[in-house]
């Protein structure tokens, strides 16, 4: 028996061959694209923890609103205390301005009498010249006793010791009879007391011979 292979019967002229089909390489078998469509393959890499990431972008919102909301708050906070402290000042301001006004007053109404004595006295001058001395002391104590209602005494003593606070030296003289550094003269009257003058006793003081 022959082993060759037989021969394909030649075809007829003018007849339409078909190609022979080769097998498909890499093709998925049937119900592949199925099996993919139904979900069976396992969950992708974005899957995984979604709505976890979901919830913490939510409170990171949430606490971003918190923090706005609370920087707000102290600004407003913030911008009524200057206003506060604005409206003090100018309230201080005005009250001391009027203190002041009111210590003015007070002044002026203390020495308001005095001028008053100093006119009447001028006043009667050219018709009894000798009363004018007596009305001058008069206006001088009156005018003395005005500053001490306002807090000022007079101050004037002699034989006293020397004290910075409240002496200036103007003078140094001998006197043997008085103790070194001792007030032996005023040349002119301090008034008030220390730290609170309106100016110091010009003195002259002893010194040692």
């Amino acid at each position: 028996m022959s082993t060759q292979p037989q021969q394909p019967d030649p075809v007829p002229e003018g007849a339409v061959t078909e190609p022979e089909q080769e097998p498909e390489q890499g093709l998925p078998a049937p119900g592949a694209a199925e099996a993919r469509g139904t979900g069976e393959e396992g969950p992708g890499p974005d899957a995984a923890g979604g709505p976890a990431v979901g919830e913490a972008d939510e409170k990171a919102d949430e606490r971003a609103a918190e923090h706005a909301a609370a920087l707000a708050e102290l600004d407003d906070r913030w911008r009524r205390a200057l206003a506060d402290l604005e409206n003090l000042r100018k309230r201080h301001a005005r009250e001391l301005e009027r203190e002041r006004a009111a210590e003015r007053a007070r002044t002026a109404v203390a020495l308001l009498p005095v001028v008053d004595n100093l006119e009447l006295a001028l006043s009667h001058a050219e018709a009894d010249p000798g009363s004018i001395v007596e009305g001058v002391k008069a206006i001088h104590d009156q005018a003395v006793a005005a500053l001490a209602r306002l807090g000022y005494d007079r101050q004037g003593e002699t034989g006293v010791p020397f004290d910075p606070a409240r002496h200036e030296v103007v003078g140094v003289v001998e006197d043997p009879e008085a103790e070194p550094g001792t007030v032996v003269q005023v040349l002119r009257p301090g008034y008030g007391e220390p730290g609170r003058q309106l100016r110091p006793v010009a003195v002259a003081v002893a010194k040692r011979e």
